[in-house]
């Protein structure tokens, strides 16, 4: 009876565990920090290389090679746009340029892209929104620490939050 009882048991356990290791996360990571002294907002963003080339491709019907041998300068200019499309800043109710600065790959897998706002003043209120990823997977989460006037915040992105307002 024990050893009918425990066959299956391992079978769940193997399956549930196995489920877990296969399973791919969907986060992005972005760091927003307001420079006071150079009156400029600083943004980095983190994004896994794959899943940008697959959402770029999905959105543009265009394949794209960004963040490998095969890059192109037309798949930077994509890479430009589809980051204009899908994240952007109001200060005090106004959108503001960003402009992309460059970026690099780390770990093999992770775009890492600089971007800035210049001439930012102090600000009451910062208007953050941020789809990246969300319409090629409901599963991604945009995780956006923002840093100004000495506080730190974070805020979580998905396909049902992708704008957030915050006073200061």
């Amino acid at each position: 009876m024990k050893k009918i009882l425990i066959y299956p048991v391992i079978g769940i356990l193997f399956l549930s565990l196995s489920a877990f290791a296969f399973h791919k996360f969907y986060v992005g990571v972005f760091q927003v920090d307001y420079a006071a002294e150079k009156k400029m907002i600083q943004i980095t963003s983190r994004i896994f290389v794959d899943d940008l080339n697959n959402a770029m491709e999905k959105k543009y019907h265009k394949k794209t090679f960004v963040g490998t041998e095969k890059e192109t300068p037309a798949d930077i200019d994509l890479l430009k746009k589809y980051l204009t499309e899908n994240f952007s800043i109001k200060i005090n109710g106004q959108s503001r340029p960003i402009t992309f600065l460059s970026k690099e790959i780390e770990s093999d897998d992770v775009l890492v892209c600089y971007s800035r706002i210049k001439e930012v003043d102090k600000f009451k209120t910062i208007e953050i929104s941020n789809s990246i990823l969300v319409d090629w997977s409901s599963e991604q989460q945009n995780i956006t620490h923002i840093s100004a006037f000495g506080t730190k915040r974070s805020v979580l992105f998905t396909e049902s939050s992708r704008k957030e307002l915050l006073k200061y």
